[in-house]
């Protein structure tokens, strides 16, 4: 097993270099740069509980998420892993199951545990739990919501259903039915959904609304209703789930897509490329996602200044789903 020793001889350095680099202690670039060089090369995992005796605090990182059933959380969530491994911490990983009190709950819990940092999944942030997470004694960093006095890493969501808009547009559709969620989740339910709509209106089509949960069950029984009824020529859902709702139940109903109307949801899932057809999205960097959050978060943890709010940006990926309108539906 590789030693705290072996690392130093290794790097040519001191073991007590070793150690201060560990620490997130004071070392040059040029020795940490060949610190990191022997850890990546010999596999060197330091004991996370033996260095937060000796530091005393904790190489432990608390992560909330909102709920177990979402890819786009799960991907974010192994570029987490990825990171922290890498970087020496272990993941303590809590569910609120979409529950403002449990949030809370475990913002506590995980505080006491005396964990270095945590990351939350944003959902609904309400003004109570933003207010706990502003007043927390340990560094937090807000993932997909923009909180005022909270360091927030978001998705360009406004911009990404702008590009979708210009997409839809740009195949000659003018009748649209957009499918969203409950604004409480300000990103996909505000940003997201106004970046499509108002890119739309602005060129002249109309864009009506329906409003679901990200359930695919829930998504599935309202489109057996919609979908009768809509003039669509394009539904623009706000989630890749959400559209493949749709689309089971499109099918169900005798309806072809895209022949019948085009269809196309957000995140980028890999699921979007097993049905048939293929559903047009645009694609979220999730993991990269992960693997920034915990590289901001240390930062945070060593004092180091980072912007308040950082951006990731997305792009379109188009598929089998979305064609040129060459007919009107009615």
């Amino acid at each position: 097993m590789v030693t705290i020793n072996d690392i130093a001889e290794l790097a040519g350095v001191a073991k007590s270099t070793v150690s201060r680099y560990l620490n997130n202690g004071q070392v040059s670039a040029a020795t940490r740069l060949k610190i990191e060089k022997v850890i990546n090369e010999t596999g060197y995992r330091p004991n996370p509980f033996a260095r937060s005796l000796k530091a005393q605090h904790t190489y432990m990182i608390g992560v909330i998420i909102p709920r177990l059933n979402s890819p786009s959380t799960n991907n974010v969530l192994g570029g987490i892993d990825e990171e922290a491994h890498k970087r020496g911490y272990q993941l303590i990983i809590t569910n609120s199951n979409q529950d403002d009190a449990r949030e809370a709950e475990n913002i506590d819990m995980l505080t006491k545990q005396k964990v270095a940092g945590i990351i939350i999944f944003g959902r609904e942030m309400n003004d109570a739990l933003a207010e706990k997470v502003r007043q927390s004694s340990i560094p937090i960093l807000v993932l997909g919501q923009e909180i005022k006095g909270v360091h927030s890493i978001v998705h360009a969501d406004y911009q990404a259903g702008k590009k979708m808009a210009e997409h839809a547009l740009a195949l000659g559709h003018r009748k649209i039915l957009f499918v969203g969620v409950t604004p409480k989740d300000y990103a996909v339910g505000v940003l997201r959904k106004n970046g499509f709509i108002e890119e739309a209106q602005k060129n002249g089509a109309t864009v009506q609304t329906i409003e679901t949960t990200f359930s695919k069950k829930d998504t599935y029984q309202k489109a057996l209703k919609f979908l009768k009824n809509t003039q669509a020529t394009y539904i623009a859902c706000a989630t890749d789930n959400i559209a493949i709702a749709v689309l089971k139940a499109a099918y169900e109903l005798g309806y072809k897509v895209p022949e019948d109307f085009s269809l196309s949801g957000f995140g980028g899932y890999e699921s979007t490329n097993y049905v048939n057809p293929a559903i047009t999205t645009v694609t979220y960097p999730y993991w990269e996602l992960g693997i920034y959050a915990m590289d901001n978060l240390r930062k945070l943890l060593k004092t180091q200044e980072i912007p308040e709010t950082i951006e990731m940006k997305n792009e379109l990926n188009i598929k089998a789903s979305t064609r040129s309108l060459t007919r009107s539906k009615d």
